[in-house]
């Protein structure tokens, strides 16, 4: 998902503590665009690929899609955020931007709504997808540096962890959008309710949240721009939480995009109806009704652990917090490898929500102690950010390509599951990698 999370700082001692309230507002368009991403990403955009691209070759269709979107949001997202750093407007730095970004976020998605779902329309898919995701990124790298423009840096875990619970209670919200799809009216419906709740959000935050005077800023120079790309890896903690969060990012979509087909093809066996049933009560009749109740149980634990990893990290340390939480991912993975059962995959997503949800509020609290840069929040936030969008154009056309072809020699051999296998494994070392190796990053406890 193609959002951004907030640099390091140091916050001037006049900043004022926050009560629980106004870190809840400030925290509030990451609900809107986590619903937004979880629904488009886990839901609306699988099931368009596979009628765009045919039931074949729909993981390499969704991985192209996602490919070109996170490979423009890794581009940019350092651009909006510098920007936003050098400029002063009299409604502030980052607010014009969240603004602008939303709207045209929301014209994006009001022609994703309207795009029909056929395989001579993925060029005009493509090039809707890539405005949302252009618009995005101008709202949200903005968006991320107002978080530490604002809050103190004695209160980075909490914020860390209501950020992290908006994200959740969003992330909620757009997974169930499967099981709502007859009541909006199917995706395209389901795409304008989207673009509602981001516009509603973005008023919200907009009109409660009060940005403060930076002072004076320099102004934007390219070469200075181009050089700050490059300066915080000189720093060896930003370069390890970097490649951490890039490895168990990279496991996140080598498994978030495909979780619709294996409800389909592993848990179903292939059928497009199947009676989905938790001990005996059905609760699906296909594979997207199937994923959002498999994400809702994900999210039942995320929300659990959101709030209290990021408060437990201010007392016992970031490093133990990830590798709980990466540890946690990695092991659901491994069982998935090794069961086909609904009722496993549901009760093994609650704990991979556990896992999932520490790890989103305690990864923003863990840069914010070691990120270099004082004087351009936005831009080393979007720097940070490739972390988050790098993977995308990676790991999941590597997944794709591989889960296709290996269902297609898995057939032919009698396993007919091999792909997920595979692509599941795949998801296991990189969990394991981005846990284990934290413990080399020294500038946090």
């Amino acid at each position: 998902m193609a959002e951004a999370t907030a640099p390091a700082f140091e916050v001037p001692a006049r900043r004022a503590r926050l009560s629980a309230w106004q870190q809840a507002a400030l925290s509030l368009y990451w609900f809107g665009s986590s619903a937004h991403w979880t629904a488009i990403l886990i839901t609306l955009l699988p099931l368009q690929a596979e009628a765009i691209g045919g039931s074949d070759f729909k993981g390499q269709t969704l991985a192209n899609i996602l490919a070109v979107g996170a490979f423009l949001s890794m581009v940019v997202a350092p651009l909006f955020g510098a920007w936003s750093d050098r400029i002063r407007t009299r409604w502030g730095r980052r607010k014009p931007f969240l603004v602008a970004g939303t709207v045209g976020n929301v014209l994006g998605l009001t022609a994703l709504a309207f795009i029909p779902s056929t395989p001579g329309a993925l060029v005009p898919y493509v090039l809707a997808y890539l405005w949302i995701n252009l618009f995005n990124n101008l709202a949200t790298a903005p968006y991320s540096a107002l978080i530490p423009d604002v809050v103190p840096a004695e209160q980075r875990g909490s914020a860390s962890g209501w950020m992290g619970l908006m994200q959740m209670l969003g992330n909620f919200l757009g997974g169930i959008t499967g099981l709502l799809l007859g009541v909006l009216g199917g995706v395209s419906g389901a795409y304008l309710a989207i673009a509602a709740i981001l516009l509603v959000s973005m008023l919200i935050t907009v009109f409660t949240v009060h940005e403060p005077d930076p002072g004076a800023v320099p102004p934007f120079h390219w070469g200075g721009f181009l050089r700050g790309l490059i300066e915080p890896f000189r720093s060896r903690d930003f370069s390890w939480v970097f490649w951490t969060r890039f490895l168990v990012v990279m496991g996140t979509f080598t498994v978030q995009g495909f979780i619709l087909y294996y409800m389909k093809d592993v848990v179903a066996g292939g059928a497009e109806t199947h009676n989905y049933t938790f001990f005996g009560i059905p609760f699906a009749k296909d594979a997207a009704g199937a994923t959002s109740f498999f994400i809702l149980a994900l999210l039942l634990g995320a929300i659990i652990s959101s709030l209290l990893a990021g408060s437990l990290s201010d007392r016992y340390g970031r490093k133990l917090m990830v590798y709980i939480s990466g540890g946690l991912q990695a092991l659901v993975v491994l069982v998935y490898i090794l069961s086909k059962n609904f009722e496993v995959a549901v009760l093994m997503g609650i704990v991979f929500g556990l896992g999932y949800g520490a790890y989103q509020a305690v990864d923003w609290a863990l840069a914010s102690d070691i990120l270099p840069s004082e004087d351009d929040y936005a831009k080393d936030m979007g720097v940070w950010h490739v972390a988050m969008t790098l993977p995308q154009s990676i790991a999941t056309p590597i997944a794709g390509l591989l889960l296709d072809n290996f269902q297609r020699v898995g057939q032919a051999n009698g396993q007919p599951t091999l792909g997920y296998t595979v692509i599941f494994g795949i998801a296991f070392v990189y969990f394991l990698l981005g846990t284990v190796l934290v413990r080399q990053v020294r500038g946090a406890r």
